[in-house]
């Protein structure tokens, strides 16, 4: 396979324009977030004011990504309440979504989901107000999850 100047410049562009998944503490106790595909990736323990972030990336036997948060260090094994943050890479756009299982562990908080100029996701009590939560954005936007926004 032979590449033009224009096609690497154009691949590179395209690598490059990938924006990332955040999750931004804003709340006075930790929280424990853990990237979950096709496999669960190591947990990552947040204190007030701290970020996770992941490059947005597809999971090549799962598509989608599941970012999973709890209030209690290793919840995902205890069966915690679970915020589940959760994306899909599709070429020049991501879905993003959002959804609690086994509880709401940020009931009574305010949570969003945002992305600069896309859809958002407000939670203003920590539960689904109802309806579709799914949202699409270009995916060179950034996709923040804000606990206790």
């Amino acid at each position: 396979m032979r590449f033009t100047t224009a096609s690497v410049i154009a691949l590179a562009t395209s690598v490059s324009a990938v924006g990332n998944a955040v999750v931004k503490n804003n709340c006075n106790e930790k929280i424990y977030v853990n990237s979950v595909g096709s496999s669960v990736g190591p947990q990552s323990t947040l204190s007030k004011g701290q970020t996770y972030l992941e490059v947005l990336h597809r999971d090549p036997t799962a598509g989608g990504i599941a970012i999973k948060i709890t209030k209690v260090d290793s919840g995902l094994y205890s069966g915690a309440p679970q915020q589940i943050f959760s994306y899909s890479l599709d070429g020049a756009q991501v879905w993003y979504d959002l959804s609690a299982v086994m509880g709401e562990p940020f009931h009574g908080e305010h949570v969003t989901v945002t992305s600069n100029g896309c859809g958002t996701i407000d939670w203003p009590n920590g539960s689904n107000p109802g309806g579709s939560q799914v949202k699409v954005c270009g995916s060179g936007n950034d996709v923040v999850f804000t606990a206790c926004a």
